[in-house]
């Protein structure tokens, strides 16, 4: 591999392992909403580096920490309005929103973790709330509240903001009110690891250092580095503008808690084309399972891995993702990023995805065995009955998802009256191409005797193509002439022509 087409994943790879032989890649995610693909930059990146050092022979584990412990910010649009009263409560502690889960965070967060498992991505996964009940930030927790000044010089040094009187790098949950984002530390006990908090609704208490509250995000960030042994770790943009969680994590990891922070892979939105960056809250996203139902998982993988983190990824769920696709199943595209793509049990569908969309519409709702039949008639191994099905499913909720409407068509039973307007030259050219059906051709062979029919009837070849899809689908235009001509069966084409020329 040269250095021309090392893979961005090989290029972190090795500027890691220049500074030491065992890794921890670490992720990570707020479950407040459903994790789109936007979202999935983020794990996919990590997954890639985590691969590409494993490769390499590292000593390397991947752990994904869910922040479970975060509060709600607000009422989301996708929420009822029941949920203004959990505002500022911990995720964690907040009822699952269709009550089959035992909370709210829990609720966005299995799926995404099924789903990553789909991807062919398995980490540890750790939860917040989980991670403080159990003591693992108690130490840390101690030395960022003794340290308290110091960090808010830090904070200030580098982001250039003030930072409140009294402030503290610790929230605790109020025992009565059961919110994290009111309440003010008045004191704390590093032997009896305890803090004391007064709240905004009026009440005082004490909590324990397990699980009674947890760290501000720009110090609880660079305190679960030394905890987790973490030395690479993607985020995102925002966190690495200048003066942002990142620059301050530096110090706070490296002055506080003693500990150099991991090598950063800063990593660009994806956007969705012609509507900007995704955001779950906004409603402005496509889930990971929505994806997960139009293209196989390899296929998102690569959608990520084939693009460096820096720059952004527009997603376009219409025609571009055909031709992503097409590009996948053809190993067409960067080889190394299609390798790092590929998930336990990977197998390439020998159908293209393309001639899919045609013959799932060719087959129509006639059931699972006529469309077996339609792709038999273009000599494609049928043997692969579950892979077979995979990607019908898949081209079917493309087709009633995102497909553009030039794409959809349907078979017409009966004559359109769009033939009645034929000139003697198209129904000329009908009664040859029937004439030719009579033997059986390949698409390829249909292709070009469209061609030599135009020629010998004086028509434009577009003009008898045209011809073709308004006798069939009673439309000017369809999908690839040869292979879809092909897929339909024999007679029905050759009388249908006939019929159309009289």
């Amino acid at each position: 591999m040269n250095n021309e087409t090392i893979h961005w994943a090989d290029v972190i790879a090795e500027e890691a392992l220049s500074r030491n032989k065992n890794h921890t890649v670490a992720s990570g995610i707020t479950p407040s909403g459903a994790i789109h693909i936007g979202n999935m930059r983020e794990v996919v990146t990590a997954d890639a580096v985590y691969r590409a050092l494993k490769d390499k022979g590292a000593d390397v584990r991947l752990i994904y920490i869910a922040d479970t412990l975060d509060p709600l910010r607000k009422v989301y649009p996708f929420l009822s309005k029941d949920y203004e009263s959990h505002v500022g409560k911990p995720l964690s502690d907040i009822p699952c929103p269709c009550g089959s889960h035992k909370s709210y965070s829990e609720h966005f967060l299995l799926p995404f973790i099924e789903a990553l498992h789909t991807l062919g991505i398995k980490p540890d996964v750790y939860r917040a709330d989980e991670l403080y009940k159990e003591g693992k930030y108690v130490e840390a927790i101690k030395k960022a509240l003794l340290g308290k000044d110091k960090i808010a010089a830090i904070l200030s040094e580098v982001s250039g903001r003030e930072l409140e009187p009294g402030w503290s790098p610790y929230n605790a949950i109020c025992t009565a009110c059961g919110r994290l984002n009111s309440t003010k530390v008045t004191g704390f006990d590093p032997e009896k690891e305890t803090v004391d908090y007064v709240c905004k609704c009026g009440s005082t208490g004490t909590v324990s250092m397990k699980g009674g509250g947890k760290l501000t995000w720009r110090v609880d960030w660079p305190a679960r580095w030394p905890i987790f042994g973490t030395t690479v770790e993607p985020f995102g943009k925002d966190h690495a503008t200048a003066g942002g969680s990142y620059d301050t994590g530096k110090r706070i990891s490296r002055e506080i808690y003693g500990y150099e922070p991991p090598h950063p892979i800063v990593y660009e939105w994806i956007m969705l084309k012609g509507k900007g960056a995704m955001h779950s809250s906004t409603g402005l996203a496509i889930s990971i399972n929505d994806m997960l139902d139009i293209v196989p998982p390899e296929v998102l993988r690569y959608l990520i891995i084939r693009q460096k983190p820096e720059k952004h990824i527009e997603f376009d769920p219409g025609l571009a993702l055909l031709n992503l696709i097409d590009e996948y199943d053809m190993v067409e595209g960067d080889k190394r990023a299609y390798q790092l793509s590929q998930t336990e049990g990977t197998k390439l569908s020998n159908i293209p995805y393309r001639h899919m969309v045609t013959a799932v519409q060719i087959a129509d709702n006639r059931g699972f065995d006529h469309l077996l039949t339609v792709i038999a008639r273009t000599n494609y191994d049928t043997s692969d009955i579950e892979g077979i099905r995979q990607r019908a499913d898949n081209a079917r909720n493309w087709l009633a998802k995102y497909a553009p409407l030039f794409v959809k068509f349907k078979v017409q039973e009966t004559l359109p009256p769009q033939v009645k307007s034929f000139t003697k030259e198209q129904k000329k050219a009908l009664v040859m191409l029937a004439d030719e059906f009579e033997h059986g051709m390949s698409g390829q062979d249909i292709h070009d005797t469209v061609y030599k029919v135009a020629q010998e009837t004086g028509l434009e070849g577009k003009d008898v193509f045209e011809t073709v899809y308004l006798a069939l689908l009673g439309i000017k235009s369809g999908p690839r002439a040869g292979h879809f001509l092909a897929s339909l069966e024999k007679d029905f084409v050759v009388n249908r022509f006939k019929e159309a020329s009289m």
